[in-house]
This record gives C-alpha cells, sequence and structure tokens, in this order.
C-alpha cells in the first residue's frame, strides 16, 4: 500500500519515505515530516515494509525482514512509483528505512537520497560502523543529523571517511529523532521546520 501526498500547486519534486524500524509510515514523525514537505512543494510517497505490514494486520510486533528483503522491496515500491511520475524522483527515510534507500540509491538511478537520523552504527556499536558502502554512493545525498544521536553523533561520524556527495545538516544538541534538549533553546518542531527547509532546498537542486 502506498500512502500518497500532493502539494496543491506544482510538484517541484517527489520522495519517496520508508519509516524506521520500529514505528509504521503513519508515525507522528513520518506524519509530521510529510505534511511539511508537501507544504514545500514536495510530493512524499509513504509505504510500509512487510514486516510493518504484517504487523497492522495483526497487531504483533515483529522484527523487521532480513535485508535482501527490504531491499527488493524498495526495489518493488521504486518501480512502481516512478511508473507513476513524472519529474525528479527521491528516495529516503527515517533511520532503517534511509539506510535501505541508500543501499540501492545507486542502483535504481534516484535523482537524490534522503536520510532523517541515519544509524551509521548501532546503538552502543560505535566500534562497528556501517558506512563502508557510503564511502563510494554516487547518488547526491543530505542526511539530517541530530548532534548527540546515540547512532552516530557529531564527533564519531565526523571522522568517517564519506563521498563527497554526501552532505551532512546537523541539527543542534538532538537525537536520533531529531529532538532537542530543552537547555539548547530550541524544540523539535522548529527542528523538523528545519529538516524540511533543508530537504526542499536540496530537492530543488
Amino acid at each position: 500500500m502506498l500512502l500518497s501526498q500532493r502539494p496543491l500547486g506544482q510538484v517541484k519534486s517527489t520522495l519517496i519515505l520508508a519509516h524506521g524500524a520500529g514505528a509504521p509510515m503513519d508515525s507522528p514523525f513520518m506524519e509530521n515530516v510529510s505534511e511539511k514537505l508537501v507544504a514545500r512543494g514536495v510530493a512524499v510517497v509513504r509505504f510500509e515494509f512487510p514486516y510493518m505490514s504484517a504487523r497492522r494486520e495483526d497487531g504483533r510486533k515483529r522484527p523487521p525482514n532480513p535485508q535482501a528483503q527490504l531491499l527488493a522491496h524498495w526495489r518493488v515500491v521504486y518501480e512502481q512509483v516512478r511508473q507513476q511520475v513524472t519529474g525528479p524522483l527521491a528516495i529516503g527515510g527515517k533511520s532503517m528505512g534511509g539506510r535501505m534507500a541508500s543501499l540501492v540509491a545507486d542502483e535504481l538511478g534516484a535523482d537524490a537520497l534522503v536520510c532523517l537520523g541515519y544509524p551509521f552504527h548501532a546503538v552502543g556499536k560505535a566500534d562497528k560502523p556501517r558506512v563502508a558502502h557510503l564511502a563510494d554512493l554516487k547518488t547526491p545525498t543530505l542526511i539530517i543529523q541530530g548532534e548527540r544521536d546515540r547512532m552516530g553523533d557529531r564527533q564519531t561520524v565526523v571522522g568517517y571517511s564519506l563521498s563527497q556527495a554526501i552532505r551532512v545538516h546537523w541539527l543542534l544538541a538532538a537525537d536520533h529523532d531529531l529532538k532537542p534538549l530543552k537547555a539548547s533553546g530550541l524544540n523539535h518542531e522548529q527542528h523538523l521546520e528545519t529538516a524540511a527547509d533543508e530537504v526542499a532546498r536540496f530537492l530543488a537542486k
């Protein structure tokens, strides 16, 4: 099932946005980000991986499908959307959804890649980064990352060898869900507005 939202006016670009490991395509985060992007002229298409679709049907929580199955599903969704829309088509997602998109972006020939809270490593396993493919990535990429993300904080990520096609936009004092510390004087809504601004500007290029 695809959940599509289009701007009222001209569609500047389309972004296929995948959910993270633990929350569905219509989670508050996904809803909020999608609405903000649509308001900026970006059409957003959301979908769910098989394990999350099954959870929606029976209510039982289950772990993500094996990586090969997640990537295969990305390919199917991309082809389906590509046949339905014209103009630039970007892919991406929240956390795991974005990481899976990064693994197929070059293969699919996506026009751009957008990752919101990229899981550079598992929590507590900074010594086991999942970044090898990011060194050679050719697809223009924007990663919106919280400075204190437990799956890739600023101090850790600046030490990685990332492709020149990748730009990381850091959000002050933010965590993996892009929520800032109260002491920063910022709030979650402000960070999501900034993220939407950055993504829309990036896709407009």
